[in-house]
């Protein structure tokens, strides 16, 4: 299947829509420069009419729209059959994907069914001089980057939510919507789709914290998490760790910072006993404000540091916890 452009699925589940859907979008324009085409989007959903002059403002060219019901607005499979029949009508060069739960889930039934190779959890997706897409994504449990192209098309992906920048809003800009129906038949897969359309819910979600206080082999024990969780509840933020914690088995992959695990964009990021792999560099070094508390002077986390506490973590979490409780008053 020969092809040009690209196409950006919309999440839109439950009424919400996905804020990676901007970042695609906005992405799929820097690519046609080079690919060619244009940007189309496509959004499946009871309402997802009322969004499709939001995606257009952001940056589509054209909306497809497909309405339907409640009562079959989650399932997988329907979604599969309406992308497969869309890809196959339009055939674009490139789809892109949210690395979301429900994106992990869904853009492989649609590779699948296409008998095309899909790219997961990508950082990056860029044109080569000769026209190849590129993808780049983590491999070998994050101690390598690599760069992939796939020889089939269209060349599907899902990409992680905040790696890219989201496009500027222009309420008058113009394009063309599209609305499709739902083919009567589209519940048949309803029963069946309660068990297999269920997608596990994170335990939180990070990568939209404003605060985060991470923790890494610094600390002693499990239990010890409490005394950061305590420190970020007070800052009205969420708690984070490094991968060799989530190893441990200490927290859920939901919590974990770096390129296996969540990229990251807080105001403040925190990181308590964490030297600084490249691996959990990648994940948070575009954090507005970086504070550091590490025993050795030497870590590698310093240098990418606003803030670098030499100290240790025991004694100096403690007393920051003291001293904004005697600011705000509280005991």
């Amino acid at each position: 299947m020969s092809g040009e452009g690209v196409l950006v699925y919309a999440e839109y589940i439950e009424g919400m829509l996905h804020p990676v859907t901007y970042e695609l979008i906005g992405k799929g324009r820097e690519l046609i420069s080079k690919l060619g085409g244009s940007v189309k989007a496509v959004i499946i959903g009871s309402g997802a009419s009322g969004r499709a002059e939001e995606l257009i403002h952001y940056g589509a060219d054209e909306v497809y729209v497909y309405e339907c019901s409640e009562g079959v607005a989650l399932n997988t499979l329907l979604h599969k059959e309406l992308l497969v029949s869309l890809i196959h009508e339009i055939k674009p060069k490139l789809v892109l994907y949210g690395a979301t739960p429900w994106g992990r889930s869904l853009a492989p039934r649609v590779a699948a069914a296409l008998r095309t190779g899909l790219t997961a959890d990508c950082l990056d997706v860029y044109v080569t001089d000769d026209g190849s897409i590129v993808q780049v994504r983590p491999a070998f449990t994050g101690n390598i980057i690599a760069h992939i192209k796939t020889v089939t098309t269209p060349v599907m992906t899902t990409v992680r939510y905040k790696v890219f920048k989201p496009p500027k809003k222009a309420p008058s800009r113009n394009g063309k919507v599209i609305i499709r129906e739902v083919p009567a038949d589209g519940d048949i897969h309803h029963k069946e789709i309660e068990v297999l359309g269920k997608v596990r819910e994170k335990e939180v979600n990070i990568a939209d914290a404003d605060v985060i206080v991470a923790g890494g082999k610094g600390l002693k024990r499990r239990e010890d998490l409490k005394l950061l969780e305590e420190l970020a509840e007070l800052l009205g933020g969420v708690l984070a760790v490094s991968r060799p914690l989530v190893d441990a088995g200490w927290a859920s992959k939901d919590r974990q910072v770096g390129f296996s695990g969540n990229v990251v964009k807080p105001r403040v990021y925190i990181a308590c006993g964490i030297s600084g792999s490249p691996q959990h560099l990648a994940g948070m070094k575009d954090s507005k404000v970086i504070i550091a508390v590490n025993i050795d002077p030497s870590a590698s986390i310093a240098k990418y540091s606003d803030l670098f506490v030499v100290g240790d973590l025991y004694e100096v979490v403690p007393k920051l916890i003291e001293e904004i409780k005697r600011v705000r008053g509280k005991p």
